[in-house]
């Protein structure tokens, strides 16, 4: 892995102490590695068109041989995803697969492996776009319309775009009071549209969680889901596989619990935070604050997911 070899990047003399090391692209510590595990929204695309260099970085290491797996927080299967994908002009081909927290969410209410998801009955309450519902889709279960007549709750994200945590309120209030378990599909907060933040499904669920909410998170940052990417990816725990991301509290912190070493690409999630644009890296010592502050710190840094 990339912390265990002596040509890993290092700060400068000019560099503060404690600095992350930045690179211009991933081409300067892709052999390092045997495989990869890239993020999607904010990484490879913003949900709206491909990332600049984006596509151009996934073919280099196509032609390389490395296995990619596409590791996402959407709330949705693997295969409306790729199909996702595929409309944005991301082809198939250049990557080898995906998996998603929505897949994760759906094995798992499928196979009800621990006591949590066996101890769920019937009825679901879907908290999100009802045409987000591919991750209950075809199970043995009824989705209702109301709290009250709900056995538990799928939460996939906001009901609207421009709607805040606290609009939830009062409906979490109720779900509360009734003991409702909540399934999360999705732990991210937010996410960026285009040049628009919206909250996702996490910021609903930590909310109702600091409530005394009973919730079971699918997804990075959470150690199951690097353990079945692993698997995907046909490599075993400490295997030298590079986790990229633009979030400190999933991407990075994730791959921290896992074990794995990490690229964060300062240009997405946090580039307002970083006072930062797209293709600029960021001033060393905010970008290793900032990782402080999250409690989360990559290997290396870079503005964007480039070769």
């Amino acid at each position: 892995m990339l912390a265990d070899t002596p040509e890993k990047p290092m700060p400068t003399d000019d560099m503060p102490a404690g600095a992350i090391p930045m690179v211009d692209g991933l081409e300067a510590i892709a052999d390092r590695y045997d495989g990869f595990i890239v993020d999607l929204w904010g990484t490879v695309h913003n949900g709206q068109t491909p990332l600049p260099g984006a596509i151009a970085c996934l073919e280099h290491l196509r032609a390389d041989g490395k296995p990619v797996l596409i590791l996402s927080n959407a709330p949705r299967r693997a295969e409306p995803i790729i199909e996702r994908m595929r409309a944005l002009g991301i082809p198939d081909e250049i990557y080898d697969a995906v998996f998603s927290s929505g897949e994760a969410a759906y094995l798992a209410l499928r196979d009800r492996p621990d006591s949590f998801h066996a101890g769920l009955d019937r009825k679901c309450f879907l908290l999100g776009p009802p045409e987000d519902d591919s991750t209950i889709a075809g199970l043995d279960y009824e989705i209702v319309e109301s709290i009250r007549a709900a056995h538990f709750i799928l939460a996939v994200g906001s009901f609207r775009r421009t709607d805040t945590v606290a609009d939830y309120d009062g409906l979490l209030g109720a779900a509360n009071d009734r003991h409702l378990p909540m399934v999360c599909a999705n732990p991210d907060l937010e996410v960026i549209r285009g040049d628009a933040r919206e909250i996702c499904a996490g910021a609903i669920a930590e909310r109702y969680a600091r409530a005394g909410g009973a919730v079971h998170f699918h997804g990075k940052p959470h150690k199951p889901i690097y353990e079945a990417s692993l698997a995907l990816l046909g490599r075993d725990p400490g295997a030298s596989v590079l986790a990229i991301g633009d979030s400190f509290g999933t991407d990075i912190a994730g791959a921290n619990a896992a074990g794995l070493d990490s690229l964060m690409i300062t240009g997405g999630i946090h580039a307002q935070k970083l006072g930062v644009e797209p293709f600029d890296l960021p001033e060393p010592g905010r970008l290793a604050a900032l990782a402080a502050q999250y409690g989360a710190r990559p290997t290396a840094a870079a503005a964007a997911f480039r070769w």
